[in-house]
């Protein structure tokens, strides 16, 4: 939706003028279960956005509305939920009762909300969300609060309101990307690196269409299989506070201790983080033939060892070998569903996208959904949209 339409939904919806602040969703090239690892991880936003209209009330009111969902809500910001409600409002009122304890939301506000970033597709539609919300709300109060901030209190939204125990790569790609560019980043001290991509490569997302419902709670009880692998390891490596912390020689070495699952959870994210730090430095050497290698193993080891891929993913990365321009590709997201991402020669990016579907189709007979798109900037705001 553009911006002019969005404003004009606004104001027959609320009789007022609105400011409308946007933010992308992300599709992870390499580095996946490492965040909340205190790891790397190297993720681009991309094209698809969520915007959020907003304009200050008279009264105490938190009122939201949604172009792509039918139900209307209503809250006294002086008497918010304390507990999800199981809607589509659970992101904002996570970012309300966030930025509420934080002393930055204080008065009554009208929120539309217009999403465009695919829903369980495994591309962040959640921290698009966040992150447009929280720059909505903070602009109706004083504060200046640096984008890297904005993301850590979109994370702990998520965390505590909404109940799904996220790292912080989402909300910081989603506030700080950049067109053109991967952001190569470290989870633990937020320092960043923006990684040129080659201009005639296209991201190439490959949605597979299913969402297997496991997701949930097993995305929690991995992070709890690495947290038991962490206290592990610390009675021989007193001082890690994470997998991070541990290199793939001390962690064979404790194989034995461990609980084989365990181990293998692990194993992933060690090997991971190495893998994305060689990531960063083969595109930097413009050497994508390793680079696809290593999306390659990133899959494998998200398939065996964190266990985290599912029939139709690995149909859809079976389905992009061989193709022309492919130089590589793996899962993108927490997994059990979800995208593909495929680094593609833009010349070939529409054959790749036509060709891919049709595979993917005749291996599992569902039709999925292509999304050829580039790395593009962070969260924005358009002031003072006009009237229309």
């Amino acid at each position: 939706m553009i911006t002019a339409d969005l404003t004009e939904r606004f104001q027959k919806e609320f009789r007022s003028r609105p400011e409308i602040f946007s933010a992308p969703g992300r599709v992870n090239l390499i580095g996946e279960h490492t965040d909340y690892n205190d790891g790397f991880v190297m993720p681009s936003a991309i094209g698809f956005s969520t915007q959020v209209a907003v304009a200050q009330r008279s009264d105490r009111k938190l009122v939201l509305r949604s172009t792509e969902f039918p139900e209307p809500f209503e809250f006294n910001i002086s008497d918010l939920p304390k507990q999800r409600l199981g809607a589509w409002c659970d992101y904002v009122l996570g970012i309300a009762t966030v930025l509420q304890q934080a002393g930055h939301f204080s008065t009554g506000a009208s929120l539309l909300v217009h999403g465009e970033v695919p829903i369980g597709a495994g591309l962040s539609s959640s921290a698009a969300l966040e992150v447009s919300t929280a720059l909505a709300l903070l602009s109706l109060s004083d504060a200046e609060i640096p984008l890297a901030e904005v993301a850590k209190l979109c994370q702990k939204a998520e965390n505590e309101f909404v109940g799904a125990r996220v790292g912080i790569m989402d909300q910081f790609v989603s506030c700080l990307g950049k067109e053109g560019h991967a952001l190569l980043l470290d989870c633990r001290s937020l320092q960043y690196e923006l990684v040129p991509l080659p201009e005639n490569i296209r991201l190439v997302i490959c949605n597979t269409m299913v969402k297997h419902e496991l997701s949930g709670g097993e995305y929690n009880q991995r992070r709890e299989e690495c947290e038991q692998g962490v206290r592990i390891l610390a009675k021989s490596y007193p001082g890690i506070k994470a997998l991070r912390d541990i290199s793939p020689e001390q962690l064979s070495s404790q194989q034995k201790a461990m609980p084989p699952v365990v181990y293998k959870r692990c194993l992933h994210v060690v090997e991971e983080n190495l893998r994305v730090t060689k990531t960063a430095d083969r595109f930097r050497a413009k050497d994508l033939a390793s680079v696809g290698k290593l999306m390659a193993q990133s899959h494998l080891s998200l398939r065996d060892l964190y266990e985290v891929s599912c029939p139709e993913l690995d149909a859809m990365v079976e389905s992009a070998q061989g193709l022309p321009g492919f130089h590589g590709g793996r899962m993108t997201g927490g997994g059990f569903g979800g995208c593909t991402v495929n680094l593609v020669e833009a010349a070939e990016s529409a054959n790749f996208a036509n060709r891919i579907s049709e595979i993917y189709q005749s291996k599992t007979g569902i039709s999925p959904e292509v999304y050829v798109c580039s790395a593009a900037d962070g969260a924005s705001v358009e002031r003072n949209a006009a009237p229309v």
